[in-house]
């Protein structure tokens, strides 16, 4: 699957793997070394993360049912815990460094 911001058509993630059970969301990105360029993991549902056990940086992006960003937290250093957003019912974790400021809140992203 890949992820397109629809206001520019820019793709952000050509492949974006899905976490969407309990396993595979509370393993996530930790004790991987790195996340490559192009790539990002889908937590599904997940209004809250964390960055324990994580070894690099991550930019994450807050979304609604509907793919409207509601919170983004770019360069999220390890070891540290995000805020809880209302209402996100998916979260998107880049590399660190990934966005630089091209997702804003109100964007709509398209997964497909």
């Amino acid at each position: 699957m890949k992820c397109t911001l629809k206001r520019t058509g820019e793709i952000l993630v050509a492949e974006v793997e899905l976490a969407n059970t309990y396993f595979t969301r509370l393993k996530g990105l930790m004790f991987r070394k790195h996340l490559a360029a192009g790539n990002g993991l889908l937590l599904d549902p997940c209004p809250q993360i964390h960055t324990c056990f994580m070894r690099f940086d991550i930019d994450a992006v807050f979304v609604d049912k509907n793919g409207t960003v509601l919170y983004v937290k770019e360069n999220m250093k390890p070891w540290r815990f995000g805020r809880f957003v209302r209402g996100s019912r998916r979260t998107l974790e880049l590399a660190g460094g990934t966005l630089k400021g091209r997702v804003r809140e109100g964007d709509e992203l398209v997964f497909n």
